[in-house]
């Protein structure tokens, strides 16, 4: 029974950490509210990804992410990414072939950021075959993926609530997604 309530402690403290997070003076962040997880905040890496980051920030200022979900949670064969950016998730049954194929017709090039796929990184997704399409669709890293780098725009890192990003499963919703600076 007292392990219990040491685990039920332990994850009041995490939640309550990831809530709590204070943005540092002169960054800008996405704060990611998953409905029924919690919160994760991103760090977005705005002087190495500008064109990325902006067109982000601009369709999180307008309210496009609220109400999605995440259409893709891979961890098999390995921990992979969770994906979202897709509007049509929002209505669509999770194993629908066409989500992760929508997109506003904006292409966004790719940003030579030099940051790696690490666990929590965040990239721009695009089109098959063509990195120079990214548009409104993004994934965050469950783990490492080094054969992705100089593949994707890395526009962001998860600095708080990773253990929301852990909890992540196929069809969760986005409650919100809000541009913070700090």
């Amino acid at each position: 029974m007292r392990t219990f309530w040491i685990v039920i402690m332990m994850a009041v403290a995490l939640f309550a950490a990831a809530q709590d997070f204070k943005p540092r003076t002169g960054e800008t962040y996405l704060r990611v509210v998953v409905e029924g997880r919690g919160t994760m905040w991103i760090k977005l890496h705005t002087a190495e990804a500008p064109k990325t980051t902006a067109r982000i920030m601009a369709l999180a200022s307008d309210g496009f992410y609220d109400g999605q979900r995440f259409f893709e949670a891979s961890r098999s064969p390995r921990p992979y990414m969770a994906r979202t950016g897709d509007p049509n998730s929002r209505t669509k049954p999770m194993g629908d072939r066409s989500l992760g194929t929508y997109s506003t017709g904006t292409k966004i090039p790719y940003e030579d950021s030099g940051f790696k796929h690490v666990e929590g990184a965040v990239g721009m997704g695009h089109l098959p075959g063509d990195k120079d399409s990214g548009d409104c669709q993004f994934y965050i890293m469950l783990g490492p993926s080094g054969f992705l780098d100089g593949q994707y725009t890395v526009f962001g890192q998860v600095v708080s609530g990773m253990e929301v990003l852990r909890k992540v499963e196929l069809g969760d919703r986005i409650t919100s997604v809000s541009v913070v600076k700090g």
